[in-house]
């Protein structure tokens, strides 16, 4: 059974109480479908070290087995798409870095077992890589990232976004998260501001208009070229 509270000092000072499991399956039998579609994307803003991402990404994992179990490449990669779609911010770091810890055991433990001697230290080190950007220490009420006393810093959380595109090659673009819950702003106007101003309109550094749509959407802060998966750890 998973430990509710760490100390008494963290439940005053950080309102700090871990769900228990059997909160954290009847919550996600809500949405059960979801958790079970390996390219569901979840976001947990206030994750602790981890009891919904982790259940989330056995759901997966056991999917991804079910389907590609019997072929490791394809489980391979399949395993780290399930890992990619899971994100988490977490005010305190040593929750932070339990919740990566725990996440990547849950992973390689699978991955480990489905793929026997075609696993590799490639695979896993972009694993790890790949929680390093999606476990993140920042407060999800201001959307900053937060120094080593839990305190706000001035710069915003952000979060990698990973697409597979063809193949073992996925694009990675970063995204402000403030940004990516902002309401989309009003297309007409918008883009009439964009026309007129060009680049100096006021949102033209967070938002732009997609080519297919044309409707607003957020601008990704950075874009790296497409990858072979098991090397995104390069793009650091």
């Amino acid at each position: 059974m998973e430990q509710q509270v760490k100390s008494k000092k963290r439940v005053a000072d950080h309102g700090e109480v871990f769900t228990a499991e059997r909160e954290v399956n009847a919550m996600l039998d809500l949405v059960k479908n979801e958790t079970e579609r390996i390219e569901s994307r979840f976001l947990e803003p206030a994750c602790g070290n981890g009891n919904f991402l982790a259940e989330i990404l056995r759901r997966k994992l056991a999917v991804v087995k079910r389907m590609y179990g019997k072929n490791p490449a394809d489980y391979e990669k399949w395993s780290i798409i399930a890992l990619m779609n899971i994100y988490g911010v977490e005010l305190l770091n040593d929750n932070a870095v339990e919740c990566r810890e725990r996440l990547y055991g849950i992973w390689n433990e699978a991955y480990t077992a489905a793929c026997k001697k075609d696993a590799n230290d490639e695979c896993r080190r972009a694993a790890r890589f790949v929680l390093e950007k999606n476990i993140l220490c920042g407060n999800a009420l201001s959307l900053k990232k937060v120094d080593a006393n839990g305190q706000d810093t001035e710069e915003p959380i952000i979060f990698a976004e990973w697409t597979f595109i063809v193949g073992s090659k996925v694009k990675r673009r970063d995204f402000r998260l403030d940004v990516l819950l902002e309401e989309n702003p009003d297309q007409e106007n918008y883009s009439m501001q964009l026309s007129l101003f060009g680049d100096t309109a006021s949102d033209a550094d967070n938002w732009m208009i997609d080519p297919e749509t044309n409707k607003p959407t957020p601008k990704p802060i950075r874009e790296f070229e497409p990858k072979d998966y098991r090397r995104i750890w390069e793009d650091a």
